[in-house]
């Protein structure tokens, strides 16, 4: 069984759906330390015709101390919502469809959720939804492990019953290969390359949030991942 893990980020980028389709189990890292500095699992990028602009979503960090991914609350103050929901219907009224997911981005940028890890869950599903991704995932605090970097990510195997872990190619300065070879895990690397497909806004951009992607190519973007689909060695 072939196994992978992310931080939970919030409208991930094509890259973070080739390595779910890529493996039988993605594992979710909610019970790791929030990062100090700016982070994936609070922004990503989106496009209008000025070229690249970023959807941030604020959460209360001050006052409180080191937290886990999985206690982070989202801040409800102010109208942040209400200006991203605009941003992304202004940048892409001309996209072929946007208004089938308008909706949803309507709910992303309500009072819905309390916490991060929920808002990225349901955005995470619903992109893998929509890009047919059958992968299952998994939560890190579900699987009752602990641990840091390497050792970590080696009793994620063991718990889940993997044979494979599966990481993307710059993560592998960062692995110890030789504490998998030790424990009988197979370490498999991904190398993502950026799809390339039709973009509003002149130049094409690569790796903006993946909802660029749906709202441009719709039922097709999963082809257009297939496509640039990559294969996984040692």
């Amino acid at each position: 069984m072939i196994l992978s893990a992310n931080q939970p980020y919030f409208c991930a980028f094509p890259g973070f759906f080739h390595k779910a389709l890529a493996s039988d189990v993605l594992i979710m890292l909610d019970d790791v330390q929030f990062p100090r500095g700016t982070t994936w699992i609070t922004r990503n990028r989106f496009k209008n015709d000025r070229g690249v602009f970023w959807i941030t979503v604020p959460v209360r960090k001050k006052g409180l101390g080191l937290q886990r991914i999985s206690q982070v609350r989202i801040c409800h103050e102010g109208r942040w919502r209400h200006k991203h929901l605009e941003s992304i219907k202004a940048a892409y009224a001309n996209a072929p469809y946007l208004g089938d997911h308008i909706g949803f981005m309507t709910e992303v940028f309500s009072n819905a959720f309390e916490k991060i890890i929920d808002l990225n869950l349901a955005v995470t599903r619903y992109l893998m939804k929509n890009l047919q991704v059958e992968t299952k995932l998994r939560l890190l605090s579900e699987l009752d492990v602990t641990g840091k970097g390497t050792e970590l990510l080696l009793e994620i195997c063991r718990a889940a019953g993997a044979t494979v872990f599966l990481a993307q190619r710059q993560a592998g300065r960062f692995l110890d290969a030789k504490i998998f070879q030790r424990n009988g895990i197979e370490l498999r690397y991904i190398t993502c390359v950026p799809p390339v497909y039709p973009q509003l806004w002149g130049d094409f951009l690569a790796n903006l949030s993946t909802f660029d992607l749906l709202f441009n190519c719709g039922p097709g973007a999963r082809d257009i991942l297939l496509r640039h689909r990559p294969a996984a060695g040692r």
